[in-house]
């Protein structure tokens, strides 16, 4: 019973938090549509900026781009490649905003805190394998039939 009052109070102060803007760090919904999407500019230049990862992932994106315009892939496995592409560096950011997050709350270790951390980077990992899998099928499909193997 104790455990559904704290959920109940949990939900409640959530929803009101989003209502009300006096914490400082919560935006209230009622934002308008400009200030929402300069916020949101905000976030991928901070995102873009804010780790190794984000560029590492870029290079091997301009990589794969470069591969797929070279070995002329069609509409759709142009549309499949770029949104491999924008999985992972969503992910990356979902990562590294979390990572932000986590570095505001508390400088000292935390078990759960770590495993949260480490939960987002192997939703990272997830998004990159699965990337790397469907450019195996697409490339190789493609270099195949270039090389006239099928």
């Amino acid at each position: 019973m104790k455990e559904i009052q704290n959920f109940r109070s949990l939900v409640f102060l959530i929803l009101n938090l989003f209502r009300i803007s006096n914490f400082g760090f919560i935006v209230a919904m009622s934002r308008p549509w400009k200030q929402k999407f300069a916020d949101a500019f905000r976030g991928l230049r901070e995102g873009v900026r804010g780790g190794s990862s984000f560029a590492a992932h870029s290079i091997v994106a301009a990589a794969v781009l470069a591969a797929a315009a070279g070995l002329q892939v069609n509409a759709m496995e142009w549309c499949v490649l770029l949104l491999c592409i924008a999985g992972v560096l969503a992910a990356e950011m979902f990562n590294s905003a979390l990572e932000s997050m986590a570095r505001a709350i508390t400088s000292q270790e935390h078990p759960q805190i770590r495993d949260a951390l480490d939960i987002a980077s192997g939703a990272v990992l997830t998004a990159a394998f699965g990337s790397v899998a469907v450019g195996i099928v697409l490339f190789g499909r493609r270099a195949g039939q270039l090389l006239g193997w099928w």
